[in-house]
């Protein structure tokens, strides 16, 4: 989140567009029965559930000091009112009241910007806000897991570091040997439907035979990069059905998956651990890949030449335990 300024007055901003009321209704909005939901509908509905928590645990991040308003008397609840925002974004309180109902109402990429700003959202926050809005509909889907033959020969090049494509769901699609070696669980397809998947088991596999070692610093960025791509996919059964599962699978990833964080997949400090060389330290790099906008590759560049000694070692010895222990 970019560090608050504080306006000496609250910010003006475009009024909503005539749709939005600007005093409460005298009756809910009528409904329609169906016997049946179409699956547009069902998406739609999904997307605004999802700008509802969205908004919802954005605004308990920012306090009134934050953003130039006064405390005021004591609050029942973390963060800004409603009405605070609605007053700071400029628009009408019964209008944010039905955004954060997840009521079908309209709403401009002007209006919602006035309300990302208002909530102190980054760029990522922003256009993760204006997705789960509807405002971009050219939604990609996710590609059929095939990659470049020419893909593979790189990611051969690159040994002894670390490298892999992979989509937006963190599906392994291609590997190389010192990925595969640095992590023997993933290529076994540790998901329950035998996908190689780097996510499930990061969270999955017991923190004692876990390789990784800043899992309190990384877990939470992989899980908002995660829920910066789900934006884009709310509402398909795929990824509805990976987000269910590997929240009952995982209570940690249940619980930062409902801090409603994202963030961007930038270049990151991991730090792992191998029973036959101790801690390895690399710098995470994410390229994205022309003409696939869901693939990328991450490769694993050492940090010192001890490190990278390390990972030689690893490469070169693939059927040593990872672990000094294993489970039965």
């Amino acid at each position: 989140m970019t560090v608050p300024q504080t306006p000496t007055a609250p910010p003006t901003h475009p009024a909503p567009p005539t749709t939005a009321p600007a005093t409460a209704p005298t009756a809910a909005p009528a409904t329609t029965p169906t016997t049946a939901v179409a699956p547009a509908a069902t998406t739609a509905q999904a997307r605004r559930t999802e700008l509802a928590a969205f908004l919802k645990a954005c605004r308990a991040r920012v306090t009134p000091q934050d953003v130039g308003l006064p405390p005021g008397p004591r609050r029942r609840t973390p963060g800004l009112r409603r009405e605070e925002v609605a007053q700071l974004a400029g628009v009408g309180v019964t209008w944010y009241t039905w955004l954060e109902q997840g009521r079908p109402i309209n709403a401009s990429e002007q209006v919602m910007t006035a309300v990302a700003r208002a909530l102190l959202l980054d760029t990522v926050e922003h256009g993760h806000l204006l997705r789960l809005a509807g405002l971009q509909v050219a939604l990609e889907p996710l590609l059929c897991p095939t990659v470049d033959p020419a893909m593979r020969v790189i990611l051969d090049g690159l040994t002894p570091m670390p490298a892999a494509i992979c989509n937006s769901r963190y599906d392994v699609l291609a590997s190389n040997p010192a990925y595969d070696a640095l992590f023997p669980g993933v290529i076994r397809g540790s998901a329950p439907d035998g996908r190689r998947n780097s996510m499930w088991c990061a969270f999955t596999v017991p923190d004692c035979c876990n390789p990784f070692l800043n899992r309190e610093q990384e877990f939470p960025r992989m899980v908002g990069v995660l829920r910066a791509s789900y934006g884009r996919h709310v509402g398909e059964p795929l990824w509805e059905a990976y987000i269910r599962d590997l929240s009952r699978a995982s209570p940690r990833f249940r619980e930062l998956w409902d801090r409603q964080r994202v963030a961007p997949a930038t270049t990151v400090l991991k730090v792992f651990r191998h029973a036959g060389v101790g801690e390895i330290r690399v710098n995470a790099s994410y390229l994205t890949m022309p003409g696939a906008p869901e693939l990328y590759m991450v490769v694993y560049t050492p940090r010192t030449a001890r490190d990278r000694e390390h990972l030689e070692w690893v490469t070169a010895h693939p059927r040593a335990a990872v672990t000094d222990h294993e489970h039965d």
